[in-house]
């Protein structure tokens, strides 16, 4: 592989998810309230329609479906971009960016700007302060089902690239 092209794709891919999230959640911050905290759901449904937000739900497992076919076709075109020509190359390459990117999202987007912007707020939870600022909650997230999310998407990046390559 071109590391080089490695870290050029790891900053477009981290610049892409970052868009991907931070947009709709200016517009829409309901669209992802499975992904907040309880106690923020909580609050959010008491004045608002209730929708599935358990991890084995329709509705989530339709979001989290649809982001790793999204994510595996991205990270399978930057690894074939980045000179990968193996399983293990296309695994390693997509494992590198999904970390790279779990991390930014945790540290950065949740730890800094959902818990400090009121602009990515659920209506009727923007005094819920503490609530946000959990940290835990959000390592807890990328530790599982985010590992979880790693390995499935880490074999079938590689997969494709073997069969591709």
């Amino acid at each position: 592989m071109v590391w080089s092209i490695v870290a050029l794709e790891a900053a477009s891919f981290t610049a892409l998810f970052t868009a991907l999230v931070l947009l709709p959640s200016i517009k829409h911050p309901e669209a992802g309230v499975h992904n907040y905290p309880p106690e923020i759901q909580d609050a959010y449904f008491k004045t608002h329609p209730r929708v599935p937000t358990t991890p084995l739900s329709g509705r989530t497992i339709a979001i989290k479906s649809f982001g790793i076919l999204l994510f595996t076709a991205l990270l399978t075109l930057g690894a074939i971009w980045a000179g990968a020509d193996s399983f293990w190359d296309g695994a390693l390459f997509a494992a590198i960016l999904f970390l790279i990117v779990g991390a930014w999202d945790t540290f950065f987007i949740d730890w800094v700007l959902f818990a400090h912007w009121k602009i990515f707020r659920l209506p009727g939870t923007e005094h819920m302060d503490k609530e946000y600022a959990q940290k835990w909650f959000h390592v807890k997230g990328m530790l599982f089902p985010g590992s979880l999310f790693l390995v499935i998407i880490s074999a079938l990046t590689g997969l494709i690239v073997s069969l591709v390559k």
